[in-house]
């Protein structure tokens, strides 16, 4: 079985939202807008963490998979490349999480 990746996962919301038309759950999403697909997401992160404080691993692993798909949607809807996350990510790489945060305080 080959892996499927975040990637593939991008590059799928992508040839959907190239094709447009009205079957697509992706197409939809994107044509209600960036409020909506925030609240899609917001919504998906708190069943996640319900998931997750109920211990119930397949839940969790399901709604992390939901989580991720709305992500990326968003980030289509705001015209972000997932690769530029993961630059964004490959930045913070080495640094500790603490002290990342704490430069992020001194910045504001």
């Amino acid at each position: 079985m080959s892996r499927f990746t975040i990637h593939d996962l991008a590059a799928t919301i992508d040839t959907r939202a190239a094709a447009g038309g009205d079957t697509s759950y992706t197409v939809k999403l994107l044509s209600k807008g960036a409020e909506h697909c925030a609240k899609k997401l917001g919504e998906e992160a708190v069943e996640t963490v319900i998931a997750a404080v109920e211990n119930d691993r397949e839940h969790l692993i399901a709604e992390s998979a939901d989580l991720l798909f709305h992500l990326l949607v968003l980030l289509k809807c705001r015209d972000v490349r997932f690769e530029e996350v993961e630059a964004a990510l490959a930045q913070r790489a080495g640094t500790s999480g603490l002290e990342e945060k704490a430069a992020r305080k001194r910045d504001t």
